[in-house]
């Protein structure tokens, strides 16, 4: 048997509702990159948002099938409690009573941003269960945080370029602007 070995887990009730919390919040991400689509449709966004949506749904499937392979129980009130609060979520106060406000795509994509560190976050967390648990895939979680991190790279840049869009400047990182 390899180094890691089953069931070295400790805690698998606090995993189960690590687990579940992270499936749920992959379901809100799923449905706020959907409804981004719609926004930004026939703009330069709408290519990427369409690969980051495949993404959220194979990261959500991936996630799955550890739980499965953990043999930690789904929390599907979790699941369907994110996906309404997602919906809740679009009833907000945003300058504009009627039509969408610029000010909203912003809001989405540094919403966005925060989401996929989150999520990089749980990524790296279950990669330290695979240290110890082998039913884990230790490659599948260092590939799922590499796309992470290239997702965070582009969603972080498209929310600069909406920002200086909203409210003027230019789309640099704030390293990039320090350097000037």
């Amino acid at each position: 048997m390899s180094e890691a070995t089953r069931g070295g887990i400790r805690n698998a009730d606090l995993l189960t509702v690590y687990c579940n919390d992270h499936l749920a919040a992959s379901v809100g991400g799923i449905e706020l990159v959907k409804r981004m689509i719609g926004a930004h449709a026939g703009t330069v966004y709408e290519a990427r948002l369409r690969q980051l949506l495949k993404e959220l749904h194979e990261e959500h499937h991936a996630l799955r099938g550890i739980m499965a392979e953990l043999g930690l129980p789904i929390r599907r009130y979790k699941q369907l409690g994110l996906w309404l609060g997602e919906k809740i979520s679009r009833v907000k106060l945003n300058g504009r009573l009627v039509s969408r406000s610029p000010m909203s795509s912003l809001v989405e994509f540094e919403f966005l941003a925060s989401a996929v560190r989150a999520k990089r976050s749980g990524f790296e967390t279950l990669r330290e269960v695979a240290a110890i648990d082998d039913r884990v895939d230790v490659e599948l979680m260092d590939g799922l945080i590499e796309q992470a991190n290239k997702q965070h790279d582009w969603v972080t840049h498209a929310r600069r370029e909406v920002a200086a869009d909203v409210f003027g400047g230019r789309p640099e990182s704030a390293d990039e602007a320090a350097g000037d």
